[in-house]
């Protein structure tokens, strides 16, 4: 049984998608009885193997999406066959699948579909998608959420399964181990954090992801409490992340705000044991890996009551509306002085997230494709 990894659309790592594939691959079995490949742009021939010895296939494509995109339209069938797979799993299954299937396919879903379609003016993409979700052999969504999301957004494929995203608790777990400069500063090459901090760990690509808000949020929390706190925004910039920069110059704690642009996902541990909270106001997630990365370091969370959040932490956050600002500042201010909360929210979130791990995630996928292999 031969299956095939697209590793198309996963932005060379650098992405949640990318994260995604990173973490999957490297917990695949090597004695499942699936001899997996994968395929895709040269560049990343080396991205998301990890230790393990997988083989991967290049394929010729300028770095283009929209090339990529027809690439899988008319070419990935034929690629399939000539390679002998019995089946392809699609991890970027959101942005790159095609709309016929001659080799079973099974496709990822780690976004909220509804809003991917909302937010573009591509109505090729929608259209295409669409129908690719709706006649592909199974979709593996990563939360309840966004298998209700595909169901409600009219996406008929009738075998959708869920399947949770994992952690690396090899990477995540209580406790720290970093090295500081001096009492004050963490030393993560290149950077150096001003401590104490509050972090929000997320792509600035567009306003669901409430960059803007919770800057507004964290200045109403320095004016009024005057603590020393820094705001640290990690994570890779779009085009919106020029109004994001702009709202924090602008801002009465701009000193106090520190945007770091793409950071190592590797390198995440250190700055969660460091902090003193994971502020997460986005609305569009259907995962939330982030929150259950901090959970598992022991760092109290805020985050939004939107999107699957509530199914990922359960009662072991502190819940909060993004847009009601006098609510976000509160509840930033809470959870950084409220002792009782902020031990409550950190052993409990320990406790929860035990329950995730990517060789777990990688059992139920080999599982899922030999299923669909045999059918």
């Amino acid at each position: 049984m031969k299956v095939g990894i697209d590793t198309f659309g996963c932005d060379n790592g650098r992405s949640g998608l990318g994260a995604y594939l990173m973490s999957l691959v490297p917990a695949l079995p090597l004695d499942s009885g699936i001899q997996f490949e994968l395929f895709g742009s040269e560049i990343d021939r080396y991205t998301y193997n990890g230790d393990k010895s997988f083989n991967f296939t290049s394929v010729n494509i300028p770095d283009s999406l929209a090339l990529e995109r027809l690439w899988h339209a008319f070419k990935v069938n034929s690629f399939g066959k000539k390679r002998n797979y019995d089946a392809i799993l699609y991890p970027a299954g959101s942005r790159i699948l095609p709309v016929n299937f001659k080799i079973k396919g099974v496709a990822v879903i780690n976004d909220i579909v509804s809003n991917l379609f909302e937010k573009t003016d591509d109505s090729w993409y929608r259209k295409h998608i669409r129908k690719g979700l709706s006649k592909v052999d199974c979709i593996i969504a990563a939360s309840e959420y966004i298998r209700k999301d595909l169901e409600e957004s009219g996406i008929s494929c009738p075998n959708i399964q869920v399947i949770h995203n994992g952690i690396d608790h090899s990477l995540f777990y209580p406790g720290s181990s970093i090295v500081t400069t001096g009492n004050s500063a963490v030393d993560i090459k290149p950077f150096a954090i001003k401590k104490p901090y509050l972090i929000y760990a997320s792509r600035i690509v567009d306003d669901r992801k409430k960059h803007v808000e919770l800057i507004r949020a964290f200045t109403m929390f320095k004016e009024k409490t005057h603590l020393p706190h820094r705001l640290v925004l990690a994570g890779s910039e779009g085009e919106y992340g020029s109004i994001v920069h702009k709202e924090a110059g602008a801002s009465s704690a701009s000193s106090d705000i520190f945007i770091t642009g793409y950071f190592p996902h590797d390198h995440f541990p250190e700055l969660y044991h460091n902090a003193d909270a994971c502020i997460f106001p986005s609305v569009t997630e259907g995962v939330g890996l982030s929150v259950m990365e901090s959970m598992a370091c022991g760092l109290p969370v805020a985050c939004s009551s939107s999107g699957a959040l509530r199914e990922i932490a359960g009662d072991n956050a502190l819940y909060f509306n993004s847009d009601n600002i006098e609510e976000f500042a509160a509840a930033i201010e809470r959870v950084v002085t409220d002792s009782e909360l902020r031990t409550r929210l950190s052993d409990g979130g320990i406790a929860c997230v035990k329950k995730f791990s990517w060789q777990q995630t990688a059992e139920k996928t080999v599982a899922l494709l030999k299923t669909i292999c045999e059918k």
